[in-house]
């Protein structure tokens, strides 16, 4: 299996580190005060700051521990435990002797003290012992008892072992923190496959407006020509030079603000207006406060494009095709309707996209569930006097957007 590269990696981070080291020591050299204190082995207040020396001195030490038990992030679980295990053992020789040296005058005047019955026995051999020399057996003879220290040696080795599964205890803490990164790393990685996905959705339901709309304009440009109105043609022609220039410069997975949506829809009535000069009439409904409101760029192209097909173009009088747009309790209602005597006989092509290049209200609807999911519908059918789209969607602003 190749290695991850290093950008790759999860990694704790240092803070992270720092705290839990910290914690560790902080907790210990608490607990020993504590337990010092309680059991009255005297030179508690002489013992603080060599304590909090010898605290930090296992805070570095541990620190270190992190540096080469780092290199194991990238591999598998077993090799990580196999590095903790023998890597905490030198930390642990390490720890322990610089606590010996530091200790080791405190560790002389205690024996001496308890050997003169000036202070309790020690009890040596635990994860809380810290003080060399107390590693001791009282020898009771008569009513005077001896202590008899034990080897350095073995002062030693007890506080090896107690700082050995410290160090182990703080490995385990390491290794579980390092399975959240990678949790939450994995978490991120996912994230960023779906909008990828999305994004692509997205833009490949976006690109299916773009032909399908020219293709349109193009057989109105082409029966102005064939009819000789070069007027009216040369009108559409830079009519639609303006919406695609428009159209073509945003990102097609981006929103757009509500009045550029509405701006991009005039032109594209303008262009057929010229084709349908007494039967289309056009009519905007955008308040000023929801023009900043973003909306998927083209959301409505398919919508006025099946007006102009279904109320205008089978109409033998005039058509009315109004956008409207307002808010209702924190989201924002879009509707395109129409007035046409078409709208009755074409209500049912209508509910599906046509052959060839009608894409209509499937595409609509595909292009929300991949915006917004459950948050946005649409419902379409006759109404009296005509036919009406409206589309649901959160209202969204541009800091909402951002954030």
């Amino acid at each position: 299996m190749e290695d991850l590269p290093e950008d790759r990696i999860a990694r704790v981070p240092f803070g992270t580190v720092l705290a839990s080291v910290a914690g560790l020591w902080l907790t210990y050299f608490l607990l020993t005060t504590l337990r010092w204190e309680l059991l009255g082995l005297g030179l508690s207040q002489e013992l603080l700051w060599p304590r909090a020396l010898s605290t930090l001195a296992g805070v570095a030490i541990t620190l270190g521990l992190w540096l080469v038990l780092r290199l194991f992030d990238a591999r598998p679980l077993w090799a990580k435990l196999a590095a903790a295990l023998v890597l905490s053992l030198p930390v642990a020789v390490a720890s322990a002797q610089a606590n010996q040296i530091i200790m080791a005058d405190f560790g002389d005047l205690l024996v001496k003290r308890i050997a003169a019955g000036q202070a309790g026995p020690g009890s040596g051999g635990d994860v809380l012992t810290d003080i060399p020399g107390l590693g001791s057996t009282a020898v009771p003879q008569g009513a005077n008892a001896q202590t008899v220290p034990a080897t350095g040696w073995q002062d030693l080795t007890d506080l090896v072992f107690g700082r050995y599964f410290m160090m182990l205890a703080w490995c385990a803490l390491y290794l579980a923190l390092l399975t959240g990164e990678k949790a939450r790393a994995a978490e991120r990685r996912e994230g960023a496959y779906r909008r990828a996905a999305k994004a692509a959705e997205l833009r490949s339901l976006r690109y299916q407006v773009n032909p399908h709309f020219l293709f349109n304009t193009l057989n109105s440009l082409s029966a102005l020509v064939l009819t000789g109105k070069t007027a009216a043609a040369e009108k559409v022609i830079q009519t639609l030079s303006t919406f695609y220039r428009r159209s073509l410069a945003d990102d097609p997975t981006a929103d757009v603000p509500l009045r550029e949506e509405f701006a991009l829809q005039q032109l594209y009535l303008d262009i057929e207006a010229v084709r349908f000069p007494r039967r289309l009439r056009a009519r905007y409904e955008l308040p000023l406060e929801l023009e900043d409101v973003r909306v998927p760029g083209m959301i409505l192209q398919p919508l006025v494009e099946n007006s102009v097909k279904h109320a205008v173009a089978p109409s033998s009088g005039t058509a009315t095709i109004t956008l409207a747009a307002r808010e209702e309790y924190g989201r924002l209602v879009l509707s395109v309707s129409d007035d046409g005597q078409g709208a009755g006989a074409a209500a049912g092509d209508r509910e599906e996209p046509r052959p060839g290049y009608g894409i209509g209200l499937v595409n609509v609807r595909d292009r929300l569930a991949a915006r917004f999911g459950d948050e946005a519908s649409i419902v379409s059918g006759p109404v009296p006097g005509g036919y009406s789209t409206q589309l649901r969607m959160p209202a969204l602003r541009q800091r909402e957007e951002e954030a």
